[in-house]
């Protein structure tokens, strides 16, 4: 899948559940850059699991990631990924996704089911329960589910692929002036657009001598 990062690499981070999964292959250096996976290691995925957190909810104590649970744990989220990754582009071209796609991010969603109950006091903060044998398990049924909530939900109108040449990312539009999926892909963009008019005067100065 090519050389691996850091989850902290990841150029955009903390987008959606689902898009954070996608975004975990990401192209480093532009037009011309390398593919790059920041999950390549359990401990990757460790650190990607506890990046969710806050909008997943509360996970239940720190996931054990030694071998070889955490290989197996690594490999569900990377199988899912792949099936993600075509389904959020079909649904960002507004084209019919592949429907064994369709079918694997359904199963991911239907693994594992979470309950939300009052606390014994009855007030205060809930106690979320899962069926999930192990907090991966769990995180990825999770994510699963933001995915199908994203792609049939309101917030779909805001999904893009971000358009800059080399980037291979998706982002909400949640600005109307948002273009890119991050600065480094806008700077890029620019950086380029000015270069190409520099060499457009420059070509025309010298067809006009």
């Amino acid at each position: 899948m090519g050389i691996s990062a850091r989850v902290r690499d990841m150029p955009v981070l903390g987008e959606h559940p689902a898009l954070d999964l996608v975004n975990t292959v990401f192209i480093r250096g532009g037009l011309r850059g390398q593919l790059v996976d920041a999950l390549t290691a359990p401990a990757d995925l460790a650190d990607w699991i506890a990046a969710q957190a806050e909008v997943l909810g509360p996970l239940g104590p720190d996931p054990v990631f030694d071998d070889p649970a955490g290989r197996a744990a690594l490999a569900a989220f990377t199988d899912l990924r792949e099936p993600l990754r075509r389904v959020v582009a079909a649904a960002a071209a507004e084209a019919a996704a592949d429907p064994a796609d369709t079918a694997a991010v359904n199963a991911a969603s239907r693994a594992h089911r979470d309950t939300v109950e009052l606390p014994p006091a009855g007030y205060g903060p809930a106690l979320h329960r899962t069926d999930a044998p192990d907090t991966p398990s769990a995180v990825l049924a999770r994510v699963a589910r933001a995915a199908v909530d994203l792609l049939t939900g309101p917030r779909l109108e805001q999904l893009r692929a971000c358009p800059a040449p080399g980037c291979v990312l998706f982002y909400l539009r949640t600005h109307p002036r948002r273009e890119w999926c991050s600065k480094g892909c806008g700077t890029r963009v620019r950086v380029a657009r000015h270069s190409r008019r520099r060499q457009d005067g420059a070509d025309r100065s010298r067809g006009a001598s």
